[in-house]
């Protein structure tokens, strides 16, 4: 087993040179890292940042003029007859944004880009939303229904914008299910041993991972996935629904109570927080471009905004509108980041653990009992610390629980887009559950695959270079939309509004 995991972290070490090719680039250049400010932006971080500014300015700050709109569709969202509601749609979508990445994803960004990363994780969320309400939108306008549901997202609107061919949507399923299996090892590892450290925080004994109680877990993981994700997306709403908003309040209202018995330690959150942004200690590189690479990339990889991975949720959604589900979105990025990754933020930096004698080193992105030193530091008295670790730690075990289901669901989704045949649909099911066991199995066995984390960096920034050229392609369709949307005229949305074929729209007008 020893040799087989050495051998897979050689493949991923290998596989996170071209990742770093594809982040860095040209910035790896000395000729181009020479250059004054610019330098300092490589052509991830410009597409990432770059779109979201452009979708912002094309929109009009779409994502502050319509945030309490999208407040008012989840508010009012009522029971669909064809798909899921928006607020299901939410949920399912806020499932697979607020993962683990929640909290070692900031975790490590602080690590390595000191406290300033966080900054640029709150600048790249904020036009990031105008991106997820670009790519929504866009998902809303071309959904196809089958059946008493409504599918989409960026396989099937990547196939319309590039003039019907079949060979394109075929391949962006592919890469999503690419992308979901380079995930997938990673959740089930979190899942499974989140089971581990809530059985040690309530024993208060240490439990080897030999032990029947993460055989159990594993068992029971498998099991739940197979009657869960295996129902069709309605049937994973209904899970999500309920999960999604538990995990969610536990964790805020876990980390606002260790913020209020730290209240003083605010200020210097925040001074730390703005100056490190610019000028973060040598320590963690002394540059200001680690700093902004760490936050744009660990954003990307909690709130997917320009991925085009969450679009499948949002082109479930039975809205009234296809804007409606773009506001909604834009909101689960604000959720995502301003609010959560913001939430771990403060609970990292101010537990100043990373202040310590292994700096940088002390953080890496595997393992959950280094988040919960900070979170212990902050937490006064041991029942208390106790208490905090033990919600910390089910929250976490849900972050990457609701990640799997959503991660399969929409799998299959893009599986169905390949090939209807039950036999494919049955192939690419058992093939989710291998490595999602695979990742459970590095748990069991004891060891931390920090580089499967590696992965999920190379298949964040791969999709969302396949994507982000589409929202562009499909822009003008958002923005015919968007005027629509903003005429509140009491006319719907059809053909004639959306400038191309939308059959799904049509019908729903009665046309």
């Amino acid at each position: 087993m020893q040799a087989l995991f050495d051998a897979i972290n050689q493949v991923c070490s290998r596989i996170q040179t071209i990742s770093d090719l594809f982040w860095d680039f040209p910035a790896n250049f000395s000729w181009y890292s020479s250059i004054p400010v610019l330098g300092n932006f490589s052509l991830a971080i410009i597409l990432l940042l770059g779109s979201g500014i452009f979708f912002t300015c094309k929109l009009r700050f779409i994502q502050i003029r319509r945030f309490r709109h999208g407040l008012h569709v989840l508010k009012t969202s009522k029971a669909a007859q064809t798909g899921i509601t928006p607020l299901a749609a939410f949920f399912l979508s806020t499932a697979m944004r607020v993962g683990p990445g929640n909290i070692l994803g900031v975790t490590g960004a602080i690590s390595i880009g000191g406290p300033g990363a966080l900054f640029w994780m709150w600048v790249s969320a904020f036009f990031g939303m105008a991106t997820a309400y670009t790519e929504s939108t866009l998902a809303q306008i071309f959904k196809e229904k089958r059946g008493d549901e409504y599918v989409g997202g960026l396989a099937f609107y990547g196939k319309r914008l590039l003039k019907g061919s079949a060979a394109a949507g075929v391949i962006l399923s592919v890469m999503y299910i690419i992308y979901a299996l380079l995930c997938f090892p990673a959740q089930g590892f979190n899942t499974v041993s989140s089971v581990g450290q809530i059985a040690e925080t309530v024993t208060g004994q240490p439990i080897p991972t030999t032990s029947a109680l993460y055989w159990i877990a594993f068992a029971v993981l498998i099991v739940a996935m197979i009657a869960i994700s295996w129902g069709g997306i309605r049937k994973v709403t209904k899970v999500t629904d309920i999960l999604v908003p538990i995990m969610a309040v536990i964790y805020v209202i876990t980390v606002l109570v260790l913020i209020v018995v730290n209240i003083t330690r605010i200020p210097w959150f925040f001074y730390a927080v703005f100056t490190e942004a610019f000028k973060p200690e040598a320590v963690f590189g002394g540059t200001f471009g680690i700093a902004l690479i760490q936050g744009v990339k660990r954003g990307l990889m909690s709130n997917e905004a320009g991925q085009g991975t969450i679009t499948m949720p949002a082109a479930a959604s039975d809205a009234v509108h296809p804007c409606d589900q773009g506001c909604v979105q834009a909101i689960g990025v604000f959720l995502d980041t301003i609010v959560i990754c913001t939430l771990t933020g403060f609970v990292v930096i101010m537990g100043r653990v990373w202040l310590t004698d292994n700096g940088a080193a002390w953080f890496d992105l595997g393992k959950l009992p280094k988040y919960l030193a900070s979170a212990t530091e902050l937490a006064p008295g041991t029942a208390f610390n106790t208490a905090v670790s033990l919600l910390i730690s089910v929250c976490f075990g849900l972050f990457a629980f609701t990640c799997l289901l959503g991660f399969v669901s929409f799998t299959e989704i893009c599986a169905s887009r390949i090939s209807t045949r039950k036999s494919f649909t049955l192939v690419i099911r058992i093939l989710c559950l291998l490595v999602v066991s695979f990742g459970v199995l590095t748990s069991i066995a004891g060891m931390d695959l920090g580089s499967l984390w590696d992965l999920s960096d190379f298949a964040n920034i791969l999709i969302a270079y396949c994507n982000i050229p589409l929202l562009y392609l499909g822009f003008s369709y958002v923005r015919r939309a968007t005027e629509h949307f903003e005429k509140q005229d009491g006319t719907p949305f059809t053909s004639a509004t959306a400038g191309t074929d939308v059959p799904v729209w049509d019908e729903k007008a009665g046309k």
